[in-house]
């Protein structure tokens, strides 16, 4: 009867960890979004790159930017740690948030890819 007892509320600690752990890393992801309200105007890309929902090569792609063509980096230029990545040359997990057509589409490029 011990035992059950001590099973049960060992689930229910195990199931409260967990939830707080949910709502803290919710917080954190929130707490990190990209500032647009000042950021750098007319950064090129280095070669066509497309802009990601998220930080990885494999999240939702939402526009592109072509090679040449220029962007306004979000957050002063500051970098975000997102998926390694090899493109443009370099091998990097550094990515910047961009709004390349003001206020559609804003995302995240490596940041290898910017002439930034």
């Amino acid at each position: 009867m011990k035992f059950r007892k001590f099973a049960a509320g060992a689930v229910a600690v195990s199931a409260l960890a967990l939830v707080g752990t949910t709502v803290t890393a919710g917080t954190a992801v929130a707490a990190m979004k990209p500032d647009c309200s000042r950021g750098l105007t007319n950064v090129p890309a280095k070669e066509t790159v497309k802009i990601r929902k998220s930080a990885k090569l494999n999240a939702t792609a939402v526009g592109q930017i072509n090679k040449g063509r220029k962007a306004f980096l979000c957050n002063d230029g500051k970098s975000f740690t997102g998926q390694k990545y090899t493109l443009c040359g370099k091998t990097s997990t550094q990515w910047l948030y961009v709004d390349p057509y003001n206020g559609n589409y804003k995302g995240y490029v490596p940041r290898a890819c910017m002439k930034w």
